[in-house]
């Protein structure tokens, strides 16, 4: 393929790019639009999804010649095929098979995809860029070898004294106990946090209090060449079975490598929220895959709503999917929601019938139950823009779902009162907190400050109802992996 073809949506993404953003004429190229979205999606550790092989040029198409500056004098072909190699680990310089062409059009396509998302014509462009390429790539430096000695010597130097009792390694973060000589100290320790972070060179340093007295838990950032992604292949068995949970989830590690595990079905519904790229796409397939492990269709169904249209594609041939598949038009959003609050109804008239408080009663008397039903919404900001009347349904399920066996998981990149009214957020109680740039933003997703200080790319804070806030790195799952999750579904029962 020697062109990079790009949808009707992603011409009109283009066009406002250069009008609206960088404030050009028609008649200005329009590889420098491409060239921003090339950028985007490149700062994004996985791999665009073949979804984006579609060579039919039915919004618009683009020579290499204008993309790369082919033969021109500022030629970027070679500086393109070496940062694709080094992201796909292939060798693109040898490439015979178009290879170089349909993964250029593939980050092309994601990052104007992104821009369509996350961008509004409305909003300064350079601070969009600038949040999404500069601001949440933390500038470190390599901790010293004996970093437990330097730290201590950071502590005396702004007077806290205290002892290391325990010190462990996690995929991105040392974590220390500190015994501190006084319990007063830990209020100077947190308001010293800053100073500490440029006397150790590192990044943002977090605290957090163990349950031990005079005890506190210091995270302290590794150098970013040093950091590990959390594979599939680590957690998936981790995830708790039915005879532990009855909608057992794994999300990732915490900072000295334990399972990060909860039940959805005791959650009950779940908030994720951050900015774009922070991760709430790797946190999502970590719990649908979670999800999938220990429940057939019998005992699952999925409603999954996808407004980006390639986040959920995975999953459509998936036979857990409730309704006609996975839903991108936000009209059908809204029904579909309405329809599960019918069955819904529908449900908690037959339990009442038979004589059963909630779902899980009658899965444990009979066996003719309804199978548990998890509704995601991959961005709710773009549903309640286009259609707020879908907030009311949305309301009805949080706020009765749980005893019939119906349960939210809802994710955003803006947690703000438009997005999400106070009577949702009320009964959507259990959060996960993913990069933010504000401390106001961390309070509005976890009614506390914390997520400011995220690393990004699926670093977390989770918070369940009843439960303290934990940290944890969400596992990453390739493209691969999670094709093969959805073709090992067990088979439904015989009727």
């Amino acid at each position: 393929m020697s062109r990079v073809y790009i949808s009707e949506q992603d011409e009109i993404v283009v066009k406002q790019v250069m009008r609206k953003a960088l404030r050009g004429s028609d008649r200005e190229p329009k590889w420098k639009a491409l060239r921003i979205a090339l950028s985007l999606s490149l700062a994004r550790p996985d791999a665009p999804s073949e979804e984006y092989d579609d060579y039919r040029p039915k919004g618009g198409d683009y020579s290499w010649e204008q993309v790369c500056g082919q033969g021109l004098d500022s030629d970027y072909t070679d500086a393109y095929r070496a940062i694709l190699s080094a992201f796909h680990d292939t060798d693109l310089f040898t490439d015979e098979k178009g290879e170089f062409g349909r993964l250029l059009q593939r980050h092309i396509r994601r990052g104007l995809s992104e821009i369509r998302t996350g961008w509004r014509e409305t909003h300064d462009f350079y601070e969009f860029l600038y949040q999404e390429l500069l601001s949440r790539t933390p500038v470190l430096s390599s901790p010293a070898p004996d970093i437990g000695q330097k730290l201590l010597a950071a502590l005396q130097e702004i007077g806290v004294m205290a002892e290391i009792t325990e010190q462990s390694e996690g995929a991105r973060l040392l974590s220390f106990d500190l015994l501190l000589g006084d319990a007063t100290q830990f209020r100077a320790l947190q308001r010293a946090g800053e100073d500490l972070s440029l006397i150790l060179g590192t990044g943002p340093i977090s605290f957090s209090l163990p349950g031990t007295p005079r005890t506190v838990t210091m995270l302290i950032p590794k150098v970013k060449s040093a950091w590990r992604s959390i594979s599939w292949s680590e957690i998936k068995d981790f995830v708790p079975d039915a005879e532990e949970a009855q909608l057992g989830i794994c999300l990732g590690l915490d900072p000295i490598g334990a399972p990060v595990t909860f039940d959805l079905a005791q959650a009950p519904h779940l908030l994720i929220a951050g900015t774009t790229n922070s991760g709430k796409s790797v946190a999502l397939h970590a719990i649908i895959c979670s999800l999938l492990q220990n429940n057939n269709t019998d005992s699952l169904n999925l409603c999954l709503i996808d407004p980006k249209q390639v986040e959920f594609t995975p999953y459509k041939k998936l036979p857990h999917i409730f309704g006609d598949g996975v839903i991108t038009e936000m009209a059908l959003a809204k029904q579909a929601l309405e329809d599960i609050v019918d069955e819904m109804a529908a449900r908690e008239s037959q339990m009442a019938g038979l004589g059963f408080k909630n779902l899980i009663e009658w899965k444990e008397k009979r066996t003719d139950f309804p199978p548990f039903l998890v509704v995601c919404i991959e961005e709710l900001a773009d549903l309640i823009m286009q259609h707020p009347e879908a907030e009311v349904p949305l309301v009805r399920i949080a706020q009765k779902g749980r005893a019939s066996g119906i349960h939210l998981v809802l994710a955003t990149q803006r947690p703000d009162s438009v997005t999400l009214s106070g009577l949702l957020r009320t009964n959507v109680a259990s959060r996960i907190a993913l990069t933010v740039q504000k401390a106001t933003d961390s309070r509005i997703i976890l009614d506390d400050t914390g997520a400011e200080l995220l690393l990004g790319q699926g670093d977390a804070l989770v918070r369940l109802v009843g439960e303290q806030t934990r940290r944890v790195q969400c596992a990453f799952l390739s493209s691969k992996e999670i094709s093969a999750e959805v073709a090992r579904y067990r088979p439904s029962r015989s009727k």
